[in-house]
């Protein structure tokens, strides 16, 4: 188990075992168990917050009231790792289906294991390098199966996200699915109501991090099962036999594609129900406008796509395409064949040169004159501005509406 331990993680460990007792806890002892490479190490201690802000003063007291610290070290030069280091607990109730209603700092971490939410997240190392597992969590993980610890009505009924929670510790990666246990199963369906008490930035957290992994079709065909995902996302229509892939992002917009909305109109409704932020809702508006739209593997297509996009939409744009059964393979054959651009893709005519040519002034006409050679240019591959130029007299530049002149976008 050390080798797993990086020389900080031990340090972290020592320090608080110097001064008390301190367990591995949660997904670092799932994934250790699982085989895999386990990344955040997150700690159950006896010593209460102050203490431990005491052995690391550079901590930050972040859930005081909750027993956590997010403990850093005092070397600049280290890896800049921070810990979540939290105090043994016994919960109240949970009035609110959120968080509990009072605290009680706790001396056992038996106890402590026994409020968590599954069994496979209910184990913890000791200092010896002992598994402590009072749940069969080490069984259920090689079972393949999420259970909860003891009854599962009353685990969802303290925090709804554990609904969403379930669903992505489905996920094994190229092992494929693990199994909700019966009971759980149950509890989800009668306990849907339990996702309205939950922030929708809880719940967008948890579902970005289902829709980044391999599974997460399936996931999500199961969450629609158990009607989850129409609890979270009311009104819009679904498209679950989709191929997704591993951009969250994408895999959204994938899943609204069969929703008649225009993209803004479907980015503000899903920004409403899970808190998008500004970026995933310029994604989803923008792949979800592509729907009605196939590709066009034409050399002009092509290089408007190159210049118009960035890189990274790119493979979204594939990604998106995909999912909902669209044809990519001829258009992407063309777009890795296409050299450079000659002159760039900045625009090779400016504002003076144009106002000079045509005696217009500074203004929008000017201004759209100047995109639609910069298209035309790019569309053309086109090397100097003495090829650009000579184009402004195939556009009835002077008497035809100029906001109908197209200007560098794809598609």
């Amino acid at each position: 188990m050390t080798a797993s331990l990086g020389e900080d993680d031990r340090e972290v460990l020592e320090k608080l075992r110097s001064q008390g007792e301190a367990w591995i806890v949660g997904g670092w002892v799932r994934e250790f168990l699982s085989g895999s490479d386990p990344k955040e190490l997150d700690i159950a201690t006896n010593l209460e917050p102050d203490l431990v802000k005491s052995i690391f003063p550079k901590s930050i007291m972040v859930g005081e009231k909750y027993g956590t610290v997010r403990v850093r070290l005092d070397d600049e030069s280290r890896s800049g790792k921070i810990w979540e280091v939290t105090t043994l607990r016994v919960d109240g109730g949970y009035g609110d289906g959120r968080r509990p209603d009072n605290v009680e700092f706790g001396d056992s971490i038996h106890v402590d294991l026994s409020r968590r939410d599954f069994t496979i997240n209910s184990m913890a190392i000791g200092s010896n390098g002992e598994i402590i597992d009072p749940h069969g969590g080490k069984l259920d993980l090689e079972s393949g199966i999420i259970r909860c610890v003891g009854d599962p009505a009353e685990r969802l009924g303290e925090d709804g996200l554990r609904i969403i929670r379930a669903f992505r510790f489905l996920e094994m990666g190229e092992n494929g699915l693990r199994d909700l246990d019966l009971e759980l199963s149950r509890a989800i369906s009668v306990n849907l109501h339990m996702l309205e008490r939950i922030s929708k930035e809880r719940i967008w957290s948890e579902m970005k991090m289902i829709l980044s992994k391999p599974n997460s079709g399936k996931i999500v065909r199961l969450m629609h099962e158990h009607e989850v995902i129409e609890e979270l996302l009311p009104g819009v229509s679904l498209n679950l036999d989709a191929d997704l892939c591993l951009d969250y992002s994408v895999n959204l917009a994938i899943i609204c594609s069969l929703d008649n909305r225009n993209g803004e109109e479907l980015s503000n409704v899903l920004s409403e129900n899970l808190r998008l932020s500004r970026a995933e809702s310029d994604t989803v508006s923008f792949l979800h406008g592509l729907r009605i739209h196939d590709l066009d593997p034409s050399m002009s297509s092509v290089r408007r796509f190159r210049a118009a996009l960035p890189g990274y939409r790119h493979s979204q744009v594939f990604g998106y395409l995909r999912g909902i059964g669209k044809e990519t393979s001829e258009f992407e054959e063309s777009l890795a064949k296409v050299p450079s651009f000659k002159a760039g893709t900045a625009p090779l005519v400016d504002g003076n040169t144009l106002s000079e040519k045509t005696g217009l002034e500074p203004g929008r006409r000017l201004g759209r004159l100047k995109a639609w050679l910069h298209r035309k240019q790019i569309e053309e591959d086109l090397a100097g501005i003495e090829e650009v130029i000579p184009l402004i007299d195939s556009l009835n530049w002077k008497d035809s509406d100029y906001e109908e002149w197209p200007i560098l976008s794809w598609p």
